[in-house]
């Protein structure tokens, strides 16, 4: 890393199916995982992008399916 920018960003998920970037070479954060894709930011966000198309978190979607 140079400076405070990451140039690897790792997408990581929760149990809430939400997504979110953090710099590669730290330890993942309490309550996230690997979703299994790391790149420069932008590819990082295209990934997101392509996965993360509702962003209710899953305790909603399964609330709102289960009516």
């Amino acid at each position: 890393m140079s400076g405070d920018v990451a140039d690897r960003w790792a997408v990581l998920v929760n149990h809430e199916e939400q997504y979110g970037l953090f710099p590669a070479d730290r330890a993942v954060p309490g309550g996230w995982a690997p979703a299994g894709f790391e790149g420069s930011e932008d590819e990082c966000m295209a990934h997101v992008d392509e996965r993360w198309t509702d962003l209710r978190p899953f305790s909603l979607r399964r609330a709102m399916a289960a009516r």
